[in-house]
């Protein structure tokens, strides 16, 4: 900062002018990748399903998404092989026909973000692919988070195998 003070002296004016075009180049730049990392969080890979498999491909974040329909309704649900049961976000849980407001919150579970409070629901039919599944345990989380998890109690229910960039889960 002082070289530049003392280059352009008596040039304050100029100084001024290409000291805003650099921080416009930078807030450019910086607009750019925030919108490239929204956009990739929207182009997630989509999986393949084959007659017994279900084939995932690693997103850019480094997880792995799957979509699922639940009674009817599509989600999109990280595959959490640390997690332990099915959790679904509140915004989640209202898409599929649950209102989070009237569940009890009876449940706890540790998280990376400390311990919250979960409800139990029962999801009458899962689908993944070829893949169905009645009245599937699962948790209402009662604090907000960025998407749904789908943890070891349905992930279980597969072999499951990482093999490059791909989650394979097969029965």
């Amino acid at each position: 900062g002082g070289w530049a003070l003392v280059e352009y002296r008596s040039r304050l004016g100029e100084f001024a002018r290409s000291l805003l075009a650099w921080a416009l180049i930078l807030l450019g730049l910086m607009a750019g990748y925030g919108i490239y990392l929204d956009s990739a969080r929207e182009l997630r890979p989509v999986m393949a399903v084959t007659g017994t498999s279900v084939e995932i491909p690693r997103a850019p974040d480094g997880h792995y998404y799957l979509q699922v329909t639940i009674n009817g309704t599509k989600l999109t649900v990280l595959a959490d092989t640390g997690a332990t049961s099915i959790v679904l976000s509140p915004k989640d849980a209202e898409a599929l026909g649950i209102d989070p407001a009237s569940l009890t919150y009876l449940g706890s579970a540790n998280t990376a973000n400390g311990v919250v409070r979960t409800a139990r629901v029962k999801l009458p039919l899962v689908q993944m692919g070829e893949f169905t599944d009645q009245d599937v345990t699962a948790y209402v989380n009662q604090s907000e988070m960025d998407g749904s998890l789908m943890g070891m109690a349905y992930l279980g229910l597969f072999d499951i195998k990482i093999s490059g960039d791909r989650m394979i889960l097969s029965r």
